[in-house]
């Protein structure tokens, strides 16, 4: 089942996973967001992205595949997780809080493919499995790095710690999935 934000809801949603980081700062209480007719009750799964106002760089990316707990659970932990806890970048800082904008990804059940031909770049993420490597791309990445499908199986391969053209073996397995996503600069003037 998937879900479906109105623009009050998801500057919520955003604003919620804000709070949630900066509850860790300040050592408040987590807070609270409405559950939105039980939509956020609802088992979700879902990635928080953390990128850097100017330059819009990475500054930290943490979700989920599957759901595994309520949609609105999973938005305060993947926030909390990417702020402090993506090991490819340092613990954010305080200080930080006001030089990072956020991502929502909230993402709808994958489905497997029997093609890499089934893969649209723009419209889906994808997942690969391979030789006990994965890798996983949201929808937004192949477009914002401006890479056609080729290329991004490419560095989803390398991404999976796979030499580059590890996609055409005949052991790798692709799930697609599709992500409704929303950001702070969706909603700046």
């Amino acid at each position: 089942m998937s879900f479906n934000f109105n623009d009050e809801q998801r500057k919520a949603i955003l604003n919620y996973a804000r709070a949630t980081i900066e509850s860790v700062f300040d050592q408040s209480a987590s807070p609270v967001i409405d559950d939105m007719g039980g939509m956020l009750k609802r088992p979700g799964a879902c990635f928080v992205t953390l990128e850097t106002v100017s330059g819009h760089h990475l500054r930290g990316c943490i979700g989920n595949i599957v759901a595994l707990e309520p949609l609105g659970d999973n938005i305060a932990r993947n926030a909390i997780n990417a702020a402090f806890h993506d090991p490819r970048f340092p613990q954010l800082s305080a200080c930080e809080l006001d030089e990072i904008t956020i991502d929502i990804s909230v993402l709808n059940p994958p489905e497997v493919i029997a093609s890499v031909d089934d893969f649209i770049v723009g419209k889906h993420g994808i997942i690969m499995e391979c030789a006990g490597c994965h890798a996983v791309f949201l929808p937004q990445v192949a477009p914002e790095q401006g890479w056609n499908r080729e290329q991004t199986l490419t560095h989803l391969s390398m991404k999976a710690g796979l030499p580059a053209d590890g996609w055409g073996r005949d052991d790798a397995r692709f799930q697609i999935f599709t992500a409704i996503v929303f950001g702070e600069d969706d909603f700046t003037q």
